[in-house]
């Protein structure tokens, strides 16, 4: 994602509203040029992809079991202590980290069928969901960031996937050199 020279950007702690109003009133710079991507309905990746001059990729930051957060685990209704598979990934567009990304797949999505999630590897969870019918986004929630510096992400957005009774919340978090 960075260059040699840089420390990698992180997802920073993440205050989530349940609407995008009530994430303006908070910090009004949200429905600026932020507001269009954290209203985008539809896949992300796509639009980025369309947007890119030259090219897309996905850069895996990390992944692997992990435990989510305890607002993670609440939100997806798993155990508090209980691992999931976290991926936590950078996708750059003609060469500039535009958007961090994580998601958290709880172990019983990842049974059967679902153990495809595992294996992504480079290729856009998001290519993946929307080709897929079986699965349906729930509502967004948008986020507001405590960052430390100003190279991450000022605000986020994030939302369920649903496949029957399986689930997995998917956060991306929209870096400054997407906005400008």
């Amino acid at each position: 994602m960075p260059s040699r020279d840089s420390k990698p950007v992180l997802i920073p702690p993440t205050d989530w509203y349940r609407s995008f109003s009530a994430a303006g009133l908070r910090n009004p710079a949200v429905h600026g040029k932020l507001g269009h991507w954290l209203k985008l309905e539809g896949s992300l990746t796509r639009a980025l992809q369309l947007r890119c001059r030259e090219s897309f990729r996905v850069d895996i930051l990390r992944e692997g079991f992990a435990r989510p957060t305890l607002e993670e685990a609440r939100t997806l209704g798993i155990p508090l202590r209980q691992n999931a598979w976290v991926r936590e990934v950078c996708l750059n567009g003609d060469d500039t980290p535009w958007v961090l990304a994580r998601t958290v797949i709880p172990l019983a999505t990842l049974a059967g069928r679902g153990r495809l999630l595992r294996n992504l590897g480079r290729r856009p969870l998001g290519a993946y969901l929307f080709s897929n019918p079986e699965w349906q986004r729930g509502p967004f929630e948008t986020g507001l960031c405590h960052r430390n510096c100003n190279a991450q992400p000022l605000a986020a957005r994030r939302s369920r996937f649903f496949s029957g009774h399986r689930a997995l919340l998917v956060g991306e978090y929209f870096l400054p050199t997407l906005i400008h």
